[in-house]
């Protein structure tokens, strides 16, 4: 009943909330990934514990055949000492009589023994026990007699036992209730014994004892070790321990935690056996393992933070919209959602907050229409009787100066109107370069009045560009500083040089004075600025632009350019101190075909943003004027 009861509530919480629903979509997709991880890791350790075994077995069988080759070869040599007539004469001839002779026959029979030894590194010692004098003759330490009765009968009863057999005892054998074979022995490994005069019938009972060199069991052992926690056994044919290397530390029964791969004789039945730790066999996978379980929780704890973000952003978008919407509902018109978002929440939250605001504006101008109306009209009659009135008045001035005869007044107010009157043209925003060659004539022609003819002016207007459409009034700030700044000083022998000429796929329009030119460090600083202007985006451009009072005529240009033609416009400027300053900007020029058709080419300006607000639109191009 209680599973019951938590399986509903979870259910209950993953229908009614998203964020349960989302960590557990994440979880579903995660579980896959951890279940093939997890497989993969244990198929890993399985791969790795047999590909082990069978090397394990590989190395184990090898060493078997070396150790059986070894018992071959001291089975061969214990035959061949058993069998030797010479050696058994010397033992047989002696009686239980212990006399000088005995001695130099047991010497005699101690020197073959020795250069059997000599021969087989497998052997560490060869014993040969004479029951008639009960003296015990090895190659370790001499000869010496057994007083021991118990001990005398096992060694005879040995070799009644073997007959023409092999046997093989071990050094902790007990021969009798105070010694062991290997005490008997004086040797610590397994010892091979047989009877003397194998063919014999009628043959005493003496017995060979061969041992084993444990020292170089030991050092085939040593090569099987993989570790240093591993442990390699030599068991005999009744599961006694021959000989054994290895760690003390995992001595005893091997459990399940150890790995054990045995291999067994065929020839002498012994058993050559290897355990080791799991842990060292698994230790790679384990850090693999652990590396997984680690990213498993991470995952698991990314769901959990990843559904909530979501969540969240979910979440807290559509909470403010519907706070919002509350307010509206409650007729409150000065809703405004604060959003950052650029998502399609944003979008919705930015929509909602233009929905809003068009019904304020719309509530308003409900109220609003006729006075807004009204004011409409008077602007717009004022902007045609303005100009108008200019125009007139600067007539009625030419005339009155040609009236009194003032020939250079009148001329001034003639090109004045004429300046005028193309400049405050709103049809027109481009006029082709040779259109703004006449239009710039006209401000020339004023300043050369008013400075008393002190400079002349040349167009130098190459014919391919005279066609090209420039904006309005972008030459006159040029020609103004080249004027002002240049020619103002001289009383005769000023220069102005107004140029154009194709440049690639650019126009290039120069101003040149013949002035003193620009120092080197203000040159340097108008460079910085013009380098810091080109940086800068579009928008941030021309709103920085219009705090700053210093270059006025230079930002001016280059900002229009920017803004109207793009990043491929540029202003550059030159100035030699003594010799005068060149202003050049370079429009971008499209080729024929892709603009007017009236034209060989067109300059190409930037695509022209409109900026949208209440329900208005403004051109930045137009100085901000409603279209």
């Amino acid at each position: 009943m209680r599973v019951i009861n938590v399986f509903r509530r979870v259910t209950d919480r993953f229908a009614s909330n998203i964020q349960t629903r989302l960590t557990g979509y994440f979880l579903l997709i995660l579980l896959p990934l951890v279940l093939i991880s997890l497989f993969a890791v244990e198929r890993s350790r399985d791969i790795l514990y047999e590909q082990a075994v069978k090397r394990t077995e590989v190395a184990l069988s090898s060493a078997m055949n070396h150790f059986d080759l070894a018992l071959q070869n001291v089975e061969e040599i214990s035959t061949l000492i058993s069998a030797d007539p010479n050696l058994n004469e010397l033992l047989n001839k002696n009686g239980a009589d212990f006399s000088p002779r005995s001695i130099v026959d047991f010497s005699n029979v101690l020197q073959q023994l020795s250069n059997s030894v000599s021969v087989n590194r497998f052997v560490s010692q060869i014993s040969v026990y004479h029951q008639a004098t009960h003296m015990f003759i090895s190659t370790h330490f001499g000869g010496r007699k057994l007083t021991s009765e118990p001990e005398q009968e096992w060694l005879v009863e040995s070799a009644r036992n073997n007959g023409t057999g092999i046997s093989y005892v071990m050094a902790d054998y007990p021969v009798s209730n105070a010694r062991t074979f290997g005490k008997l022995t004086g040797t610590d490994s397994v010892s091979l014994i047989r009877s003397m005069d194998l063919y014999n019938m009628d043959r005493k009972s003496n017995l060979l004892v061969v041992t084993f060199n444990r020292s170089k069991l030991l050092n085939i052992l040593k090569t099987l070790l993989p570790s240093e926690n591993s442990r390699v056994s030599l068991f005999n044919d009744r599961g006694e321990v021959i000989v054994e290397t290895g760690k003390a530390a995992v001595s005893g029964a091997p459990s399940s935690k150890d790995m054990e791969v045995s291999m067994d004789s065929e020839y002498s039945s012994w058993r050559l056996a290897l355990v080791q730790p799991k842990s060292e066999l698994y230790r790679e996978t384990d850090q693999l393992r652990l590396f997984t379980f680690t990213i498993i929780g991470i995952s698991i704890l990314l769901a959990f933070i990843i559904s909530w973000v979501v969540y969240s952003g979910i979440a807290s978008p559509v909470l403010k919209l519907s706070r919002g919407m509350r307010c509206l509902s409650s007729g409150e018109m000065n809703v405004h959602v604060e959003t950052r978002r650029q998502d399609e929440f944003g979008f919705l939250i930015q929509s909602f907050n233009r929905m809003v605001s068009v019904q304020k504006h719309l509530i308003e101008d409900h109220y609003e229409q006729q006075l807004r109306l009204t004011t409409t009209e008077l602007k717009f009659l004022q902007s045609q009787i303005n100009p108008h009135f200019l125009y007139n008045t600067l007539d009625s001035i030419y005339w009155a100066a040609k009236n009194y005869e003032a020939d250079e007044i009148s001329e001034m107010v003639m090109n004045l109107s004429k300046f005028f009157r193309l400049s405050l043209d709103k049809g027109r925003q481009v006029f082709t370069v040779e259109e703004s060659m006449t239009h710039l004539h006209y401000y020339i022609r004023i300043q050369q009045l008013r400075f008393l003819d002190s400079f002349e002016v040349e167009y130098r207007i190459s014919d391919e560009t005279r066609a090209l459409p420039i904006l309005k009034l972008l030459l006159q700030p040029l020609v103004e500083n080249a004027i002002l700044h240049g020619l103002e000083g001289k009383e005769s022998g000023g220069r102005l040089i107004v140029s154009s000429r194709m440049e690639q796929n650019r126009v290039v329009i120069s101003v040149q004075n013949n002035g003193p030119g620009i120092e080197e460090e203000r040159l340097s600083y108008i460079r910085s600025e013009l380098g810091r202007m080109r940086s800068r985006s579009f928008p941030s451009l021309s709103q920085d632009e219009e705090n700053i009072k210093d270059l006025f005529g230079l930002r001016n240009v280059f900002t229009r350019m920017r803004l109207y033609y793009g990043e491929e416009a540029d202003l550059t400027i030159e100035s030699m101190p003594g010799t005068g300053t060149i202003v050049a900007i370079r429009i971008p020029v499209n080729p024929a075909g892709s603009g007017n058709m009236e034209t060989d080419a067109v300059l190409v300006p930037r695509q022209r943003p409109e900026i949208q607000d209440r329900g208005r639109t403004y051109d930045p191009y137009e100085g901000g004027r409603e279209v």
